[in-house]
């Protein structure tokens, strides 16, 4: 993508072209305020930015509309844009024209027909930005979004402030929220996330989507299961005791249950004898002697862990002892290996003297006690887990015998209320019924768990993939590729600090130099001469590994009155009118040579068929120069905006 031609129309339809060679270097000189420093502003706000950053002034109430011809490799594409209307800061809409080789319209051709979100997307696509979406992470407040041709602009431009900013490398790298737009945008541009990354991504967005529903429909099921066991095991109870099922002292298991409900189904309305709270006393008992249990057990707990916790004092402290003995080899035999080791006796002298025989004895006995206590410690721990295991299943039990209790109660309250036992039945079956239909059969949660089985499965073997992408990697062996050309560009330009490492560094957007003894930022470097040197070597070598690698990056670059930096003062660069005298006077020439030779060499060698345009007060004789020129330097006239041009008429 390139510039064809800029486009301006007055509003009684005269109209001003601006024809730009496509291939090679564009120069475009002359005196201030002729509106040069305007076209950077026109080309971006044709491109699809709706701010409108035109300077007031001449231009602003002169011109009604703006055109660029946009060149790609096998069509063109104009873009027109109306001025804001009453004076506005933005404007939104536009008018398309696709083809080979486009006309430029005329002034009552000129329709809206398009708005700025198609450009956009229009020109991304031909510029062959892949489908992608930006990496933040969940925790930052800031969404994901695509980048697109509008994230291409900070390499395209380098304004007047701009060039010789040692703070500042990219456009608009010092407006809100842009460098973590640069940050998250370029790694794209530069080809490190890949089309087959991106589709990855939105595979595995869609997968952890479909398994967060599965992991809730799971839990629901679950959860359901849940308390289908607690309803189960109150409906047998109230069917229990209205004499539905059987008043049978068995306890089954949730299977049996589900098997009794489903036979209470054929109950039979039946002359009973009235319930005599029997079973609601049978019941308390149960949960009483189940508590009692669950009481001693404890009580055993508590006994074993206060055991074990002097068993364990008693263990450090004639540990303790036998350390402080052995290290004195207080006992004439070694207790493991049977060896002697007193080597100020002979064996087993005096060892039959009553002190010998008391001595020996004693710390024989304490390390056999402490051996047992050592040995009892795994069984006390086992038999600890034992009785936790009990209590457990005892707290079980009670949770089922009192939803069991709280049901008969239920089922006697009923049975008060409905006048009959048999009534009552009724009723309970009834709701057996409305259960058993209700009920989560296993297949289906079976089914649930292996498609969530599935579904996770399927999001590690995604993670797995993106993870063996090795992204950082890429980025990194790219940054670096760039930054050996950025160095070879400061070189050319025979900046400071050029012997050493450059280094293009995308966290702090700016160029390091890695000097053995310290880094250097360029933010820390002097000379509005080396600023620039750093500022065009980091764009060009940019837009060398763009082309190289054939990244969707527009093929042009827009430098704005570069040699400034070259002149005494800036008022003598302002006074410069675009003459070789003037130019020749003032300037250091020979770097104003070096830098447009620097910049011809690069659309003729590094990159055949870049696009520069330059827009300058300088102007040189050479030959070469003079080709590159657009037009003649701009006096006044001529300049941008012809000055017989009206004004706007206000309404």
């Amino acid at each position: 993508m390139k510039i064809s031609s800029i486009h301006i129309y007055s509003h009684d339809g005269q109209r001003r072209d601006l024809t730009f060679t496509v291939d090679g270097l564009n120069v475009i000189t002359g005196r201030s305020s002729t509106g040069k420093s305007a076209l950077s502003e026109i080309i971006e706000y044709c491109m699809g930015r709706s701010s409108f950053n035109v300077p007031e002034g001449i231009i602003r109430d002169k011109v009604a509309w703006f055109a660029v011809i946009y060149q790609f490799e096998k069509e063109q594409v104009l873009i027109a844009k109306p001025s804001p209307p009453r004076g506005g800061a933005s404007c939104s809409t536009a008018m398309l024209r696709r083809g080979e080789q486009l006309q430029v319209p005329m002034f009552k051709d000129l329709a809206v027909n398009t708005d700025d979100d198609s450009i956009v997307a229009l020109l991304s696509r031909l510029l062959g930005i892949p489908e992608n979406r930006t990496e933040v992470a969940l925790e930052h407040s800031r969404d994901s979004y695509d980048a697109n041709v509008k994230h291409t602009f900070y390499y395209l431009f380098q304004k007047q402030g701009l060039v010789a900013n040692k703070d500042q490398l990219f456009y608009r790298q010092n407006e809100q929220f842009q460098p973590q737009a640069i940050r998250d945008t370029l790694p794209i541009l530069l080809g490190v996330s890949s089309h087959d990354r991106y589709e990855l991504e939105s595979k595995l967005r869609l997968a952890r989507r479909d398994l967060r529903i599965s992991n809730k429909k799971l839990e629901q099921a679950r959860d359901a299961v849940d308390t289908s066991h607690e309803q189960a095991i109150g409906l047998y109870s109230e069917a229990k005791t209205v004499g539905v099922i059987g008043n049978t002292d068995e306890n089954p298991k949730a299977d049996g249950i589900i098997d009794a409900l489903t036979l209470a189904l054929s109950w039979k309305p039946t002359r009973l004898p009235e319930d005599d709270g029997s079973r609601i006393s049978f019941l308390e008992d149960e949960l009483a002697q189940l508590r009692q249990d669950r009481r001693d057990t404890q009580a055993r707990i508590d006994a074993a862990r206060q055991f074990a916790k002097r068993a364990g004092g008693y263990e450090t402290e004639a540990a303790e002892q036998i350390d402080r003995l052995t290290s004195i080899k207080a006992l004439p035999k070694n207790s493991d290996s049977g060896e002697w080791q007193w080597p100020f006796s002979e064996q087993n002298l005096a060892l039959e003297s009553p002190i010998a025989v008391v001595l020996l004895r004693e710390l024989e006995t304490l390390d056999k006690e402490l051996r047992i206590a050592t040995g009892q410690r795994p069984k006390l721990e086992a038999y600890l887990a034992d009785l936790t295991g009990v209590v457990d299943g005892i707290a079980g039990d009670i949770k089922e015998k009192e939803a069991e209790l709280s049901a008969a109660i239920s089922a006697n309250e009923v049975i008060a209320q409905m006048g009959t036992r048999n009534n009552a039945a009724a009723r309970v079956v009834g709701r057996i019924s409305l259960f058993l239909e209700t009920l989560l059969p296993n297949e289906d949660l079976i089914k649930l768990e292996a498609e969530n089985r599935l579904l996770n499965n399927k999001v590690e073997q995604l993670e797995e993939q993106i993870g063996a992408d090795e992204s950082n990697e890429r980025l990194t062996s790219i940054l670096n590729n760039i930054s050996s050309q950025v160095s070879r560009y400061i070189q050319k330009f025979d900046a400071e600090f050029s012997p050493y490492p450059a280094r293009f560094n995308l966290q702090q957007l700016t160029i390091i130099f890695d000097r053995p003894e310290r880094p250097v930022p360029m933010s820390r470097t002097g000379g509005g001469e080396n600023h620039l040197a750093y500022h065009l070597s980091a764009l060009l070598a940019l837009h060398l590994f763009a082309a190289q690698n054939n990244r969707p990056i527009p093929r042009f670059l827009l430098i704005d009155q570069p040699t400034q930096v070259y002149f005494p003062s800036e008022q003598v660069y302002r006074d410069a009118d675009g003459s070789v005298q003037k130019t020749e006077a003032d300037a250091d020439l020979d770097a104003v040579r070096r830098l447009f030779e620097i910049l011809l060499k690069f659309t003729q060698e590094d990159v055949p068929g870049f696009q520069l345009i330059v827009v300058e007060h300088a102007n040189l004789r050479d030959q070469w120069f003079q080709d590159a020129l657009v037009e003649n330097p701009w006096t006044k006239p001529p300049a941008l905006v012809p000055e017989d041009w009206p004004q706007e008429k206000e309404n």
